[in-house]
C-alpha cells in the first residue's frame, strides 16, 4: 500500500514502522468503540444479573462517559509533557486492567467503579490517537489515514451490536469486557515497540488549576445533559449547567494567564481550526440525536426486534465504509472544506428523508435512506478531521487531538440529551412517532447549521 511507501522528505516513521503503529492505534480505537456499543445493549441483562433497577444500571454507561469527558483535556495536555508513547501505554494498561475488573465485578458498585477507571484509560488513548497518527504519517498521507480510521470506526460500529448480541446469547455479559484482555495486551506490545514519544517534551509546571476547572466544566456539562434527558430533572440540569458555565469562564480566564496553559488558546486564533471544531461539534449533535432516535423508530414504531434493528442500522456504517477512505484520499488533493461541505449536504438530505419515512416502509427504503446518511457523514468526517488537525502546528497535535475528542464526546452527549428531553415529553403510544420525527428534523437542522459553518471555510481555501 502507498501508505507504507517512503518518499524523500517524509515526516514521521519509516513505512514498516507506520504499519505497526497504525495497528496499535486502531486496536485501541476498536476496543473503545466496541466497549461503548456492546455495553449499552447489555444493560438490561446486567440489571437482572446484579438485581438492580434499569435506572441504576444506566450508570454502567454514564460512569464511563463522565470520567472520559472529565479527563480528555487533561490527557491532551499531559501528552505534550510526558510523550505520546508513555501516555498511550498507560491508558492501554489502565483500560485493559479495568476491563478485567469489570468482568470480575459481582456488584453494581464495583462494576461502575471499574467503568469509571476504564473511562479514564479510554480518554488517555482516544485524546491523542489522531495526534499519534499525525506524528507517524507524513502530511501528504494525513487525509488518507484519517479516512481509514473513520472506516475502522464505522466497521466497528456496524459489527459491535451483532457481536454483542451473539456474545450475550451464547455466553454472558462478562465476556463483553473480558474480550479486551488479549486485544489490549497486543496493542500494548506494539505501542512500546513502535509508537514515538512527542518530539520535544514541554518544560514547566503542569496547570493544575486549569486541569481542575476543565474537569469540573466538562463533568458538570455531561451531568447537565444527562439530567435534561429525564422528566422532572430540569432544576438539577440547570444547576449542573450553571456550574459548568461558571467553571468554563474561570477556565478560559485561567488559560489566558497561565504560563503553561492546559489548552493553548492560540489554537483557536486560527479561523479554520475553530470552524472545523464547531462543525465537528454540530455534526455530532446530529449523529447523537439520530443514533438514539432510530432504535425507537425501528422497535417502538415499526415493531422490529432488537436484533433486527441492529441489522437495519448497519446500512449507516456501511455508507461510511464505502466513502470514508476515498474522502480522505481526496482531502489530500483538494480543499478538505469543500469535500466536507458536500458530505454534510448529503447527510442533511438523508436525515430529512428519514424524518419523512411512511408509516409502514419497506426494509429496502429504510436502508437506502440510512445509507445516504452514512455516505454523507463518511464524506464529511475525515476531511473535516484533516482540516482541524492540519490547521494546528505539529507541536500542538496533542492539544488538537484532545479538542477533536471533546467535540465528538460532547456533540454525541448533547444530541442524546436533546432527544431524551423530546422523548420524555412524548413517551406514550403514537406520540413516540411524533418525538422521532421532531428529533430527526432537529438533527437535519443541526446538520444544515454545520453545513453553513463548513461552507464559510471554502472562501479561505
Amino acid at each position: 500500500m502507498t501508505l507504507f511507501l517512503d518518499q524523500p522528505g517524509d515526516e514521521g516513521l519509516a513505512g514498516r514502522a507506520r504499519l505497526w503503529a497504525m495497528i496499535a492505534v486502531m486496536i485501541s480505537t476498536t476496543m473503545a468503540v466496541f466497549d461503548g456499543a456492546m455495553v449499552n445493549i447489555a444493560l438490561p441483562q446486567i440489571a437482572r444479573a446484579l438485581q438492580v433497577s434499569a435506572g441504576d444500571a444506566v450508570w454502567v454507561a454514564n460512569g464511563y462517559l463522565l470520567s472520559a469527558a472529565m479527563t480528555l483535556a487533561i490527557f491532551a495536555a499531559l501528552a505534550a509533557r510526558i510523550g505520546f508513547q508513555k501516555l498511550f501505554a498507560a491508558g492501554l494498561i489502565l483500560f485493559t486492567l479495568a476491563s478485567v475488573g469489570c468482568a470480575l465485578a459481582s456488584s453494581l458498585e464495583m462494576l461502575v467503579t471499574m467503568r469509571i477507571i476504564q473511562g479514564i484509560g479510554s480518554a488517555a488513548t482516544l485524546s491523542i490517537a489522531p495526534a499519534i497518527l499525525r506524528s507517524v504519517f507524513p502530511n501528504r498521507l494525513l487525509g488518507r489515514i484519517l479516512g481509514i480510521n473513520a472506516l475502522l470506526i464505522a466497521t466497528s460500529t456496524a459489527v459491535a451490536p451483532v457481536l454483542g448480541g451473539t456474545l450475550l446469547a451464547t455466553l454472558s455479559w462478562q465476556w463483553l469486557f473480558a474480550i479486551n484482555l488479549p486485544l489490549g495486551t497486543l496493542a500494548l506490545i506494539l505501542t512500546l515497540r513502535v509508537i514515538p514519544s512527542a518530539t520535544q517534551a514541554q518544560q514547566g509546571s503542569f496547570d493544575t488549576p486549569g486541569a481542575l476547572l476543565s474537569a469540573i466544566m466538562l463533568g458538570a456539562l455531561v451531568m447537565a445533559a444527562n439530567a435534561f434527558s429525564h422528566a422532572g430533572a430540569i432544576d438539577r440540569a440547570l444547576v449542573y449547567g450553571v456550574v459548568g458555565l461558571l467553571a468554563g469562564v474561570a477556565f478560559i480566564l485561567r488559560q489566558r494567564r497561565a504560563l503553561q496553559p492546559l489548552i493553548p488558546l492560540a489554537l483557536f486564533a486560527s479561523g479554520r481550526f475553530s470552524l472545523a471544531a464547531l462543525t465537528s461539534l454540530t455534526s455530532f449533535v446530529s449523529q447523537g440525536i439520530t443514533f438514539i432516535a432510530l432504535p425507537f423508530l425501528y422497535q417502538s414504531v415499526y415493531g422490529y426486534s432488537a436484533f433486527a434493528s441492529a441489522l437495519l442500522f448497519t446500512a449507516w456504517p456501511v455508507g461510511i465504509m464505502l466513502v470514508a477512505p476515498h474522502a480522505g484520499r481526496l482531502a489530500d488533493r483538494y480543499p478538505p472544506s469543500m469535500i466536507a461541505s458536500v458530505g454534510l449536504g448529503l447527510f442533511a438530505v438523508g436525515l430529512i428523508l428519514l424524518a419523512r419515512l411512511p408509516q409502514a416502509p419497506q426494509i429496502w427504503d429504510i436502508c437506502l435512506r440510512s445509507l445516504l446518511c452514512g455516505i454523507g457523514f463518511g464524506c464529511f468526517q475525515s476531511p473535516n478531521n484533516k482540516e482541524l488537525m492540519g490547521s494546528a502546528a505539529r507541536e500542538h497535535s496533542g492539544y488538537a487531538s484532545g479538542v477533536l475528542a471533546i467535540m465528538r464526546t460532547f456533540g454525541q452527549c448533547l444530541g442524546a440529551a436533546l432527544f431524551g428531553g423530546i422523548l420524555s415529553l412524548n413517551a406514550h403510544g403514537d406520540t413516540v412517532v411524533h418525538a422521532v420525527r421532531i428529533g430527526l428534523t432537529l438533527a437535519a437542522a443541526a446538520t444544515l447549521l454545520a453545513l453553513l459553518l463548513s461552507a464559510s471555510r471554502i472562501r479561505q481555501s
